[in-house]
Protein backbone atom coordinates (compact mmCIF):
# COMPACT_ATOMS: atom_id res chain seq x y z
CA UNK A 1 0.00 0.00 0.00
CA UNK A 2 1.73 3.53 -1.19
CA UNK A 3 1.89 5.25 2.08
CA UNK A 4 0.36 8.78 0.34
CA UNK A 5 -2.98 6.17 -0.14
CA UNK A 6 -3.06 5.19 3.25
CA UNK A 7 -2.12 8.81 4.70
CA UNK A 8 -5.26 10.18 2.57
CA UNK A 9 -7.64 7.76 3.83
CA UNK A 10 -6.30 8.45 7.39
CA UNK A 11 -7.16 12.38 7.40
CA UNK A 12 -10.82 11.24 6.01
CA UNK A 13 -11.17 9.28 8.87
CA UNK A 14 -10.19 11.73 10.88
CA UNK A 15 -12.46 14.03 9.44
CA UNK A 16 -15.82 11.83 9.81
CA UNK A 17 -15.07 11.41 13.39
CA UNK A 18 -14.94 15.50 13.55
CA UNK A 19 -17.81 15.47 11.60
CA UNK A 20 -20.39 13.53 13.77
CA UNK A 21 -19.54 15.85 16.84
CA UNK A 22 -21.60 18.36 14.56
CA UNK A 23 -25.08 18.91 14.01
CA UNK A 24 -26.89 21.53 12.38
CA UNK A 25 -29.20 24.25 12.30
CA UNK A 26 -29.08 24.77 8.64
CA UNK A 27 -28.22 28.76 6.36
CA UNK A 28 -28.92 31.70 4.46
CA UNK A 29 -26.84 33.14 2.02
CA UNK A 30 -23.73 34.25 3.12
CA UNK A 31 -21.78 37.06 1.11
CA UNK A 32 -18.77 35.08 -0.07
CA UNK A 33 -19.04 32.37 -2.70
CA UNK A 34 -16.30 29.32 -2.63
CA UNK A 35 -15.30 27.13 -6.05
CA UNK A 36 -16.42 23.61 -6.21
CA UNK A 37 -16.23 21.41 -2.77
CA UNK A 38 -15.66 24.21 -0.83
CA UNK A 39 -18.78 25.76 -1.62
CA UNK A 40 -20.81 25.19 2.10
CA UNK A 41 -18.10 27.03 3.86
CA UNK A 42 -18.37 30.89 3.25
CA UNK A 43 -18.01 31.61 6.94
CA UNK A 44 -15.41 28.90 7.92
CA UNK A 45 -13.31 31.00 10.45
CA UNK A 46 -9.98 29.76 8.84
CA UNK A 47 -8.14 32.71 10.03
CA UNK A 48 -8.89 33.02 13.61
CA UNK A 49 -5.89 32.49 15.85
CA UNK A 50 -6.26 29.26 17.15
CA UNK A 51 -7.41 27.59 13.58
CA UNK A 52 -4.39 29.05 11.85
CA UNK A 53 -2.37 27.37 15.06
CA UNK A 54 -2.89 24.09 14.81
CA UNK A 55 0.30 21.91 13.87
CA UNK A 56 -1.96 18.91 12.26
CA UNK A 57 0.00 16.57 14.30
CA UNK A 58 -1.19 17.71 17.83
CA UNK A 59 -4.35 19.72 16.41
CA UNK A 60 -5.99 19.50 13.71
CA UNK A 61 -8.31 22.23 11.67
CA UNK A 62 -11.84 21.46 10.46
CA UNK A 63 -14.31 23.57 8.51
CA UNK A 64 -17.91 22.37 9.61
CA UNK A 65 -21.24 23.52 8.04
CA UNK A 66 -24.60 22.57 8.65
CA UNK A 67 -27.47 23.83 6.49
CA UNK A 68 -31.47 23.24 7.16
CA UNK A 69 -33.99 24.78 4.80
CA UNK A 70 -36.66 24.69 7.28
CA UNK A 71 -38.65 24.00 10.49
CA UNK A 72 -40.01 25.03 13.46
CA UNK A 73 -39.46 25.94 17.22
CA UNK A 74 -42.31 25.40 19.74
CA UNK A 75 -41.66 27.81 22.71
CA UNK A 76 -44.57 27.64 25.59
CA UNK A 77 -47.53 27.27 23.98
CA UNK A 78 -46.57 29.13 20.34
CA UNK A 79 -45.02 27.50 17.76
CA UNK A 80 -42.64 29.86 15.64
CA UNK A 81 -41.23 28.94 12.20
CA UNK A 82 -37.53 28.68 11.61
CA UNK A 83 -36.66 30.24 8.13
CA UNK A 84 -33.26 29.14 6.26
CA UNK A 85 -30.65 28.91 8.56
CA UNK A 86 -26.54 28.52 8.15
CA UNK A 87 -24.06 26.71 11.09
CA UNK A 88 -20.59 27.38 10.44
CA UNK A 89 -18.00 26.85 13.17
CA UNK A 90 -14.19 25.57 12.85
CA UNK A 91 -13.46 22.96 14.64
CA UNK A 92 -10.25 21.82 16.20
CA UNK A 93 -10.27 18.26 17.27
CA UNK A 94 -6.96 17.68 19.53
CA UNK A 95 -4.73 14.03 19.98
CA UNK A 96 -6.18 12.90 22.89
CA UNK A 97 -9.78 12.86 21.18
CA UNK A 98 -11.29 16.13 22.45
CA UNK A 99 -12.13 19.36 20.21
CA UNK A 100 -12.69 22.91 20.83
CA UNK A 101 -14.83 25.55 18.35
CA UNK A 102 -14.31 28.24 17.00
CA UNK A 103 -16.90 30.41 15.91
CA UNK A 104 -16.94 32.82 12.95
CA UNK A 105 -17.57 36.25 13.22
CA UNK A 106 -20.52 37.74 13.86
CA UNK A 107 -21.63 33.86 15.47
CA UNK A 108 -21.62 30.38 14.48
CA UNK A 109 -25.38 30.73 13.34
CA UNK A 110 -27.24 32.71 10.92
CA UNK A 111 -30.96 32.78 9.99
CA UNK A 112 -33.17 33.91 7.73
CA UNK A 113 -36.67 35.62 9.18
CA UNK A 114 -40.19 34.15 9.31
CA UNK A 115 -43.13 35.02 9.78
CA UNK A 116 -45.27 33.81 13.01
CA UNK A 117 -48.60 32.55 11.52
CA UNK A 118 -51.36 34.98 12.93
CA UNK A 119 -48.84 38.00 14.00
CA UNK A 120 -49.14 39.78 16.58
CA UNK A 121 -53.22 39.36 16.86
CA UNK A 122 -52.31 35.74 17.40
CA UNK A 123 -49.29 36.46 19.88
CA UNK A 124 -51.14 39.22 22.16
CA UNK A 125 -55.14 39.51 21.77
CA UNK A 126 -57.46 39.48 22.46
CA UNK A 127 -56.74 41.00 25.72
CA UNK A 128 -59.04 42.48 28.28
CA UNK A 129 -56.06 44.54 29.72
CA UNK A 130 -56.94 48.38 28.65
CA UNK A 131 -53.25 48.90 27.47
CA UNK A 132 -52.71 45.54 25.13
CA UNK A 133 -56.53 45.70 24.08
CA UNK A 134 -55.81 49.50 22.49
CA UNK A 135 -53.11 48.17 21.01
CA UNK A 136 -55.42 45.12 19.45
CA UNK A 137 -57.74 48.04 18.85
CA UNK A 138 -54.94 49.45 16.49
CA UNK A 139 -53.75 47.22 14.32
CA UNK A 140 -55.72 47.63 11.24
CA UNK A 141 -53.50 46.28 8.63
CA UNK A 142 -50.94 43.82 7.96
CA UNK A 143 -48.00 45.95 8.56
CA UNK A 144 -49.06 46.21 12.09
CA UNK A 145 -49.64 42.56 12.66
CA UNK A 146 -46.64 41.14 11.04
CA UNK A 147 -44.10 39.93 13.29
CA UNK A 148 -40.76 38.19 12.06
CA UNK A 149 -38.91 35.51 14.34
CA UNK A 150 -35.38 35.41 13.38
CA UNK A 151 -32.66 32.59 15.30
CA UNK A 152 -30.21 34.12 16.35
CA UNK A 153 -26.42 32.52 17.79
CA UNK A 154 -25.46 34.04 21.18
CA UNK A 155 -22.07 32.40 22.04
CA UNK A 156 -19.97 29.90 21.04
CA UNK A 157 -21.42 25.97 20.33
CA UNK A 158 -20.03 23.28 23.05
CA UNK A 159 -20.65 19.94 24.53
CA UNK A 160 -19.67 17.51 21.28
CA UNK A 161 -20.83 13.94 21.31
CA UNK A 162 -18.47 12.19 18.90
CA UNK A 163 -19.95 10.06 16.47
CA UNK A 164 -23.68 11.12 17.98
CA UNK A 165 -23.92 12.63 14.22
CA UNK A 166 -24.27 9.50 12.41
CA UNK A 167 -26.72 7.84 15.11
CA UNK A 168 -30.21 8.69 16.24
CA UNK A 169 -31.25 9.68 19.75
CA UNK A 170 -27.85 11.05 20.83
CA UNK A 171 -27.80 14.67 21.61
CA UNK A 172 -24.83 16.19 19.22
CA UNK A 173 -23.84 19.42 20.40
CA UNK A 174 -24.98 22.57 22.50
CA UNK A 175 -26.13 25.49 20.70
CA UNK A 176 -26.87 28.44 22.49
CA UNK A 177 -29.51 30.59 20.61
CA UNK A 178 -32.77 33.43 21.29
CA UNK A 179 -35.45 34.09 19.34
CA UNK A 180 -35.55 37.94 17.75
CA UNK A 181 -39.14 38.80 17.69
CA UNK A 182 -39.91 42.09 15.50
CA UNK A 183 -42.88 44.09 14.98
CA UNK A 184 -43.86 48.44 15.12
CA UNK A 185 -45.67 47.66 18.35
CA UNK A 186 -42.62 44.87 19.63
CA UNK A 187 -40.04 47.28 18.75
CA UNK A 188 -36.16 46.20 17.65
CA UNK A 189 -35.27 44.53 21.25
CA UNK A 190 -37.83 42.12 22.20
CA UNK A 191 -36.20 38.79 22.38
CA UNK A 192 -36.89 35.71 24.16
CA UNK A 193 -33.81 34.42 25.33
CA UNK A 194 -30.67 36.36 25.32
CA UNK A 195 -26.94 35.43 26.04
CA UNK A 196 -27.15 35.40 29.78
CA UNK A 197 -30.38 33.75 29.76
CA UNK A 198 -30.14 31.61 26.20
CA UNK A 199 -32.31 28.98 24.62
CA UNK A 200 -29.70 25.50 24.97
CA UNK A 201 -30.86 23.94 22.21
CA UNK A 202 -29.08 20.11 21.62
CA UNK A 203 -30.13 18.74 18.43
CA UNK A 204 -30.29 14.69 17.68
CA UNK A 205 -30.84 13.08 14.75
CA UNK A 206 -34.15 11.08 14.24
CA UNK A 207 -33.35 10.00 10.86
CA UNK A 208 -29.91 9.14 10.05
CA UNK A 209 -28.28 11.07 6.97
CA UNK A 210 -26.55 9.44 4.18
CA UNK A 211 -23.26 9.50 3.93
CA UNK A 212 -20.72 10.31 1.14
CA UNK A 213 -16.73 11.52 0.80
CA UNK A 214 -15.56 13.84 -1.22
CA UNK A 215 -11.79 14.76 -2.53
CA UNK A 216 -10.52 17.55 -3.67
CA UNK A 217 -7.54 20.37 -4.91
CA UNK A 218 -6.74 23.48 -2.37
CA UNK A 219 -8.83 25.53 -4.58
CA UNK A 220 -12.23 23.51 -4.69
CA UNK A 221 -11.79 21.35 -7.78
CA UNK A 222 -12.70 18.24 -7.48
CA UNK A 223 -9.95 15.60 -7.56
CA UNK A 224 -9.70 12.03 -6.68
CA UNK A 225 -6.25 12.83 -6.09
CA UNK A 226 -6.59 15.99 -4.39
CA UNK A 227 -4.93 17.28 -1.34
CA UNK A 228 -8.46 17.94 0.64
CA UNK A 229 -11.44 16.21 1.83
CA UNK A 230 -14.80 16.18 2.78
CA UNK A 231 -17.43 14.27 4.20
CA UNK A 232 -21.09 14.97 4.08
CA UNK A 233 -23.82 14.15 6.32
CA UNK A 234 -27.09 14.43 4.56
CA UNK A 235 -30.79 14.69 4.69
CA UNK A 236 -31.24 14.04 8.35
CA UNK A 237 -34.59 14.96 10.39
CA UNK A 238 -33.07 16.49 13.95
CA UNK A 239 -34.80 17.42 16.94
CA UNK A 240 -34.37 18.40 20.53
CA UNK A 241 -37.69 18.44 23.32
CA UNK A 242 -35.07 18.66 26.42
CA UNK A 243 -34.60 22.98 26.07
CA UNK A 244 -36.20 25.16 28.43
CA UNK A 245 -37.26 28.64 27.27
CA UNK A 246 -37.07 31.97 29.32
CA UNK A 247 -39.29 34.65 29.19
CA UNK A 248 -39.40 37.45 26.60
CA UNK A 249 -37.43 40.75 27.52
CA UNK A 250 -37.10 43.84 25.92
CA UNK A 251 -40.58 43.64 24.16
CA UNK A 252 -42.26 47.61 23.79
CA UNK A 253 -39.08 48.49 25.98
CA UNK A 254 -40.40 45.85 28.25
CA UNK A 255 -43.97 47.53 28.49
CA UNK A 256 -45.18 44.47 26.93
CA UNK A 257 -42.85 41.42 27.84
CA UNK A 258 -45.93 40.06 30.27
CA UNK A 259 -48.07 40.06 27.53
CA UNK A 260 -46.02 37.83 25.26
CA UNK A 261 -45.79 35.63 27.95
CA UNK A 262 -48.54 35.35 29.14
CA UNK A 263 -50.09 34.75 25.68
CA UNK A 264 -47.50 32.46 24.73
CA UNK A 265 -46.95 30.38 28.20
CA UNK A 266 -43.35 31.81 28.52
CA UNK A 267 -41.36 31.04 30.75
CA UNK A 268 -41.31 27.10 29.61
CA UNK A 269 -40.16 24.22 31.53
CA UNK A 270 -37.72 21.64 29.94
CA UNK A 271 -40.37 19.00 28.49
CA UNK A 272 -42.60 21.85 26.83
CA UNK A 273 -41.31 22.75 23.91
CA UNK A 274 -40.21 21.70 20.70
CA UNK A 275 -37.68 22.23 17.50
CA UNK A 276 -38.12 20.31 14.38
CA UNK A 277 -35.25 20.70 11.36
CA UNK A 278 -35.60 19.51 8.53
CA UNK A 279 -33.41 18.12 5.52
CA UNK A 280 -30.39 18.72 7.15
CA UNK A 281 -27.00 19.03 5.33
CA UNK A 282 -23.85 19.07 6.95
CA UNK A 283 -20.48 18.91 5.73
CA UNK A 284 -16.96 18.92 7.21
CA UNK A 285 -13.56 19.80 5.40
CA UNK A 286 -9.87 19.32 6.28
CA UNK A 287 -6.64 18.20 4.59
CA UNK A 288 -6.27 14.62 3.71
CA UNK A 289 -3.10 14.26 4.99
CA UNK A 290 -2.78 17.19 7.96
CA UNK A 291 0.64 15.79 9.29
CA UNK A 292 2.12 16.06 6.39
CA UNK A 293 1.48 19.67 6.67
CA UNK A 294 3.15 19.62 10.15
CA UNK A 295 3.82 22.47 11.87
CA UNK A 296 1.95 24.63 9.16
CA UNK A 297 -1.12 22.75 8.79
CA UNK A 298 -3.80 25.39 9.64
CA UNK A 299 -2.12 28.24 7.46
CA UNK A 300 -2.01 25.72 4.69
CA UNK A 301 -5.72 25.28 4.99
CA UNK A 302 -6.68 28.44 5.62
CA UNK A 303 -3.90 29.91 2.03
CA UNK A 304 -6.42 26.89 -0.03
CA UNK A 305 -9.48 28.34 1.27
CA UNK A 306 -8.74 31.76 0.45
CA UNK A 307 -7.34 30.37 -2.94
CA UNK A 308 -11.13 29.18 -3.70
CA UNK A 309 -12.70 32.37 -3.13
CA UNK A 310 -14.55 33.91 -6.10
Amino acid sequence: MRSGSRRARLGLLASFTALTAFVSVGSATAATGLNGHWAPFTRCPVDAPAMLAADGLNDTAVCVSSRSASGSIKLGSTTVPVGVSDLQVGVITHSGGASTVVSPAGGALVADPAQIPGGLLGLMCPSDIPVVSAICGQITNSTLNRVTATVESVGDPSDFQLLAGVTTGKPIITLPVRIHLENPFLGNTCYIGSASKPILLRPQNLTRPTAGTQQFDGDGTPDPAGVMGRISLLGATQTDTTYAVPGAGGCGLGLLDWAVNLKTGLPSASGGNNVVLNDAQTYVATLNDPSGAAPDAGRLMARYWHSAVR
